[in-house]
């Protein structure tokens, strides 16, 4: 067979080059020299702990590919040390050309007799090249069996071959050290995420939960939309924003745990407070212990010391005020009453304010502080160099609380500004907010009701309501 022409190899370059997965480039380095080379059978180590590991073993004649797809070869792995044919090869970074295994003396072919003698089939010919990267460390060896001529008869491998492979196998180790080096890449990103979450995980554990509970959810969606919808999501699209839900709530190892972590309107105000109302009900002990009051008096103010607690115990921790505690909370706020030091005001300004908080336990300067959480995502993730296949991580990831009618935070984005993977964060982080059980400040609501606030945003044209409705129906956020 002659040798390939420059345009054979340049094709097998640029196929090399281009394919992505692992498996079949590896696949496609064995057939690649196979065919070159015109032989029957084919072997392809991969050297691992000083050891050649067998990763494909293909033998035309007889129908045998194992190894393609990933699928491992259950055989014990070559040493390199010895006269092993594969293994003086690594070491000698050369190719090894053998007429015949069965004629030669310098080396062990133990392992080809015995898998003839399993077979029945005849090893002659052999060609033993090592896989060496840009660094010129070898990788892999790739071992070639039984060169054949134009009538299928087994002849030994020209020596011009050995240089055609030896420079074959060279580029296949190059295209794999690459992807390996992008799988080094995207494992020190995901390491990083990794520590992100240990790290808020150890300042609030539920918004470590609440960022698995994203990235499922998100991991899930994705799968039935490419069975359900036809989405197209591909592994680079999909690891993408997997990234982007693990990353988005980076931010908040910078937000006070004070805040973040608000359990009532008062947080460890409430202490004050109490106390205060404490001072007052003793110092109703003692005007009357000193006849300055009767006991209709003693009595009129014990009762109503003992109404302004119970109503700031109950605004404190109540999921929604309604109107009348609001009113009340007011008049209390305007009231002062006999303490240690005279007449004193029963709240302050500032415990009043966070006691008239509505909705939640933050007030507006509290939430002015948590949502910058997002801004801080933003520059936290711009400072890394993210490689181009996450290149809209810090974007994705910053832009969770944009709503399509333009009132969200912290740009007001634009519908049309709002990509399709920034539309799912959205909903998948309210949700799992609404339901998450493990938060010191609320209880988790069911789905039902989650779905019900989710639909009411989206008939105020926060959310995208097709998306919304393929959520609810892939059923990805059942546990």
């Amino acid at each position: 067979m002659p040798l390939p022409n420059i345009d054979q190899l340049l094709d097998i370059g640029v196929a090399l080059s281009k394919e992505k997965d692992v498996d079949k480039l590896l696949e496609t380095i064995i057939d690649a020299a196979m065919n070159i080379t015109d032989c029957d059978g084919g072997t392809l180590y991969i050297l691992k702990d000083d050891a050649l590991h067998f990763k494909i073993m293909i033998t035309r004649s007889l129908g045998l590919r194992r190894g393609v797809d990933g699928e491992a070869i259950d055989l014990p792995p070559v040493p390199l040390y010895g006269q092993n044919v594969s293994g003086y090869a690594a070491l000698k970074k050369a190719p090894i050309n053998i007429t015949d295994v069965y004629e030669n003396e310098d080396y062990s072919f133990a392992g080809s007799k015995k898998y003839d003698a399993m077979t029945g089939y005849k090893t002659t010919s052999m060609l033993t090249v090592p896989m060496e990267d840009d660094h010129s460390d070898v990788i892999g060896v790739l071992q070639l069996i039984n060169a054949q001529d134009a009538d299928g008869g087994v002849i030994p491998f020209a020596a011009e071959y050995e240089h055609v492979v030896f420079s074959l196998a060279s580029q296949a180790a190059i295209c794999l050290t690459n992807r390996n080096y992008a799988d080094e890449v995207t494992e020190l990103l995901n390491s990083f995420v990794r520590v992100m979450s240990t790290a808020i995980d150890a300042r609030s554990p539920y918004n470590a939960n609440h960022s698995r509970n994203m990235a499922r959810y998100a991991e899930r969606f994705l799968e039935w939309l490419n069975e359900h919808d036809g989405s197209g999501w591909d592994e680079a699209r999909t690891r993408q924003l997997l990234m982007s839900a693990w990353l988005h709530d980076v931010g908040k190892l910078v937000v006070p745990l004070e805040v973040m972590d608000k359990e009532s309107r008062l947080g460890p105000k409430i202490n004050a407070v109490l106390d205060r109302f404490k001072l007052f009900g003793l110092q109703n002990e003692i005007d009357y212990l000193k006849n300055s009051i009767s006991k209709a008096g003693y009595e009129l103010r014990a009762g109503e010391i003992s109404k302004a607690g119970e109503l700031v115990a109950a605004a404190n921790t109540a999921g929604a005020l309604t109107e009348g505690q609001l009113s009340e909370l007011r008049a209390l706020g305007e009231k002062s009453m006999n303490g240690p030091d005279g007449e004193t005001p029963c709240l302050t300004e500032d415990e009043l304010t966070c006691l008239m908080v509505r909705f939640g336990t933050l007030t507006n300067e509290e939430r002015g502080v948590m949502e910058n959480h997002v801004l801080m995502t933003r520059r936290m993730l711009s400072e890394m160099n993210f490689p181009k296949r996450f290149q809209d991580v810090p974007d994705w990831a910053s832009a969770h609380h944009e709503f399509l009618n333009g009132k969200g935070y912290p740009d007001k984005l634009a519908e049309d500004a709002i990509p399709l993977e920034v539309r799912i964060l959205t909903i998948l982080d309210i949700y799992d907010a609404l339901t998450a059980r493990d938060r010191p400040y609320k209880p988790g609501m069911p789905a039902e009701k989650a779905f019900s606030i989710l639909e009411s945003m989206a008939g105020e044209g926060k959310l995208d309501t097709g998306l919304l409705r393929l959520f609810k129906e892939s059923e990805a956020w059942k546990q």
